[in-house]
């Protein structure tokens, strides 16, 4: 269980391939402390086990599952990634209840500076659309996120300039392609009301 508020930004030094996954190395500077092999680590949203802790660098394998939910395929060394450590259960929630677990892929259609933040438009699977409302929550690259506007198959968000500067979204163009988790909160809500009959449903309205 993660909380969408990103610790730091890592950096990504090898990528090994191993069969048709593939393996990780990255430096880190805060999260390494306390890590230990066998823990969950959120990468660019996407919840990984650590197998291997040398130095400042851990190593997390990808397998065929991870990479056709995700966009870590597409990682190359030298590039930077969002890291955050599982929930303790004495902190605070700032964020909202992120589970790492990626539901799919969505892509960067605009890019706008404002006077003091950043305005993002994502477009994403039609099929997602009933995860999405106003104001909602969402975890992009693993960033707890406030939906600000919805249209079609498109959502915005606002990012103020802490968050631009501490996660790798100051990294990101037009074109290119984010994580996305949605709120488990609306995941669970629309299976139990598939289980309903439907007249059940009709008389609570």
């Amino acid at each position: 269980m993660f909380t969408g508020l990103v610790e730091e930004k890592g950096l990504l030094k090898s990528k090994l391939p191993t069969g048709a996954g593939f393996q990780f190395l990255i430096e880190a500077n805060k999260v390494i402390h306390g890590l230990e092999i066998g823990n969950s680590i959120a990468v660019n949203g996407c919840c990984l086990t650590v197998v291997k802790i040398q130095d400042n660098t851990f190593s997390v394998d990808l397998i065929e599952e991870t990479l056709n939910k995700t966009n870590l395929g597409l990682l190359k060394p030298g590039m930077k990634v969002n890291l955050e450590r599982p929930l303790l259960a004495n902190e605070r929630l700032g964020g909202h209840f992120v589970l790492g677990h990626i539901d799919t892929i969505g892509k960067i259609e605009l890019i706008k500076e404002l006077s003091n933040s950043h305005w993002i438009t994502i477009s994403y699977p039609d099929n997602f659309k009933q995860y999405l409302i106003y104001v909602g929550s969402i975890a992009i690259d693993g960033v707890s996120m406030t939906v600000a506007e919805l249209k079609d198959n498109k959502f915005s968000v606002g990012v103020i300039p802490h968050t631009w500067q501490e996660t790798i979204f100051a990294d990101k163009n037009v074109g290119d392609t984010v994580n996305l988790e949605f709120d488990v909160l609306g995941k669970y809500v629309e299976r139990i009301m598939e289980g309903k009959n439907p007249q059940d449903i009709q008389s609570l309205k």
